[in-house]
């Protein structure tokens, strides 16, 4: 039998969980506050929290040294682009998965997850030589290609785990009134499964934002994302800290709003099917 959550233990878990947080989010603030800080409050020892002389100097350094504009294009197209084609691709991947597998459909799905365990550096040489023959170094597109293919395989486990959870008899059903396969998986399978579809495309948007190795590899110039844009403030120098504060908030600024403001569906999706 279930043991009742009294109200001190309810207290106690949401304390927990308030601790849990602010200390994931520490690091984010600590970055923000920087970036209103100088250079000289930025490194000072002890360390200033709140109470230091608040500048936006930064922020208008970093926009007159770097079009932060085109850089925001950049990671959008990358990274909404890399999640709609992996989707695209992942779909019938996973239906095809879910509801015809075959005996080596598991070995299949361990071989793919297995690919994420290989490190990035074993392979980026061939793909910088690929890349250099195709004309795909320094461009959006390629940066598309590589980031579906590393994210794919994440892409395929959760679509065929959330698709799992539909009972095939529904899909059995729409056949026998006559749907083809593609109206099958456009309109039955797809609708069924949207808080699933929705929280993978949220999480593989955010993967593809926040890759590095990759866009700092394969890029110079024309089609760096703001990984590069936040790179940038680093130099032989040394580091400008409430300068790269500056960048590394500007950058993370349109994906914290993305996620704050999709974190129902986010959750939504992630627990898909775990209550019947």
């Amino acid at each position: 039998m279930a043991r009742a959550v009294t109200p001190r233990r309810k207290a106690l878990f949401t304390m927990i969980a308030w601790a849990i947080g602010l200390v994931i989010f520490f690091p984010i603030l600590w970055t923000i506050l920087t970036s209103f800080k100088t250079e000289a409050q930025a490194i000072s020892d002890p360390p200033v929290f709140l109470f230091f002389d608040w500048t936006l100097e930064n922020y208008s350094v970093v926009q007159e040294r770097s079009n932060y504009m085109r850089f925001l294009w950049n990671s959008v197209i990358i990274a909404g682009g890399s999640t709609l084609l992996g989707v695209m691709i992942a779909v019938p991947a996973a239906w095809s998965m879910a509801f015809v597998p075959s005996t080596r459909t598991k070995d299949i799905l361990l071989w793919m997850l297995s690919t994420k365990m290989l490190p990035a550096v074993g392979v980026l040489y061939p793909i910088y030589l690929i890349f250099i023959e195709l004309g795909l170094l320094d461009t959006r597109t390629g940066l598309v290609i590589v980031l579906m293919l590393i994210n794919l395989p994440i892409i395929v486990w959760m679509l065929y785990t959330y698709f799992k959870e539909i009972p095939g008899e529904i899909l059995e059903a729409a056949r026998m009134d006559g749907a083809t396969l593609k109206e099958e998986i456009l309109y039955v399978l797809t609708p069924m499964a949207i808080p699933g579809i929705a929280s993978t495309v949220l999480l593989n948007f955010i993967l593809a934002w926040n890759e590095a190795f990759w866009t700092l590899n394969l890029t110079a110039a024309k089609a760096a994302p703001l990984t590069a844009f936040i790179a940038s403030y680093s130099s032989p120098e040394g580091l400008f800290y409430a300068k790269l504060s500056a960048a590394s908030t500007m950058a993370i600024a349109p994906i914290l709003i993305l996620g704050w403001f999709s974190q129902k569906q986010l959750v939504r999706g992630l627990t898909f099917g775990a209550v019947k």
